[in-house]
């Protein structure tokens, strides 16, 4: 799966429209390989990234869980510390 989608479930506050469309265009890049589609094709890929965002939103709208919900902060300084960890000093 590509690397940019990210977990949108279970955050407070939930994930935007903007978020969930951002995901479902990354995922429909990926599996079209294809950033920008012809002419041709942009009909085409625009009705599906508005078809994956709605089943995005759809799944996120009815998901549960018992966990906390999770700060965006906190997840943000942890992939961060992660990639240190990874990569090295920039």
């Amino acid at each position: 799966m590509c690397r940019n989608i990210r977990q949108l479930h279970n955050f407070e506050p939930a994930a935007t429209t903007d978020e969930v469309r951002a995901a479902a265009l990354q995922y429909v890049r990926k599996v079209s390989g294809s950033t920008r589609p012809s002419a041709a094709n942009q009909a085409a890929f625009d009705e599906a990234v508005a078809e994956v965002a709605h089943a995005t939103q759809h799944l996120l709208d009815h998901l549960t869980t018992s966990a906390p919900p999770k700060d965006r902060e906190v997840e943000a300084a942890k992939a961060k510390a992660r990639a240190q960890a990874r990569y090295g000093a920039a």
